[in-house]
């Protein structure tokens, strides 16, 4: 099964000029392999780098991008509500760790832009939030998975309770004018992934 590559991992920090602390990489492996990681893992990391390899020509500042893909997920608890800013308070630390501190602003304002609660400030911004809901567009049956897999990571609350929150995220996505910011990547999954998105909310209001 592939996972994390700790040789990506190492070369992205060395363009940055520095090296990442020694257990960065085992911490950030450990928290994405965790047992209640069944989207939020390794896989996600791994898709979000795949694509992010076909469409970092779009961003101005493609290390720090890919730093953010690395790290957006780092801290995910679906018990505490401020997972986002958790996880750019550590890498945060391991910047400073490196000698690299004053990247860690603009790595925060990429990180929280993954809270998909605002439009995103920039470019690079507006690439990141794209990839990381990459999957929305995915073929029918990975979407499925995807849908699976967000209820395990919630697998502590109520059916019914689940289900009207659920649904509730699913229609204000759908309320948006535009899932996507990126104009290549809108043309390119808008349509599948509202398609998805409609499929999934039908679902969920069916009778239990």
């Amino acid at each position: 099964m592939r996972t994390l590559d700790r040789q990506r991992w190492d070369a992205l920090w060395q363009r940055f000029g520095g090296s990442p602390p020694a257990d960065a990489f085992d911490a950030l492996l450990a928290a994405y392999t965790g047992a209640d990681r069944h989207y939020h893992s390794d896989r996600h990391i791994l898709a979000c780098l795949e694509h992010f390899d076909r469409w970092r020509h779009l961003a101005r500042r493609p290390d720090l991008v890919e730093l953010a893909l690395w790290t957006h997920d780092l801290v995910y608890d679906t018990h505490r509500q401020d997972n986002e800013a958790a996880s750019a308070t550590r890498t945060e630390r391991w910047l400073d760790q490196a000698g690299l501190a004053a990247l860690g602003p603009a790595l925060r304002e990429l990180i929280m832009a993954t809270c998909h609660q605002a439009p995103p400030g920039d470019a690079d911004a507006a690439l990141l939030v794209d990839l990381d809901l990459a999957i929305l567009a995915a073929p029918a049956p990975v979407y499925a998975r995807y849908e699976a897999d967000i209820r395990a990571e919630y697998a502590w609350v109520p059916e019914p309770l689940f289900r009207a929150g659920r649904g509730k995220l699913l229609r204000q996505l759908l309320e948006q004018p535009a899932l996507y910011h990126c104009e290549p990547l809108r043309q390119r999954w808008e349509a599948t992934a509202r398609a998805n998105l409609r499929s999934a909310l039908e679902r969920l209001e069916r009778p239990a």
